[in-house]
């Protein structure tokens, strides 16, 4: 049997925004735009965001 969430537990905007910077950061790490100096640190916001969500549906 599969756990039921509620739906405001499925959608975050407030996360989603997080993971778009994230991503926006990554990228513009990977094509070298130097105004964005640590574009890396997109990767440990990924996975502090997945520690997050994961304990929570724990």
């Amino acid at each position: 049997m599969t756990a039921q969430f509620p739906a405001s537990a499925s959608f975050r905007p407030d996360i989603e925004g997080l993971r778009a910077l994230a991503v926006a950061g990554v990228i513009a790490f990977h094509f070298g735009l130097t105004a964005l100096p640590g574009g890396f640190t997109g990767v440990d916001i990924f996975f502090v965001i997945s520690g997050y969500l994961i304990t929570r549906h724990l």
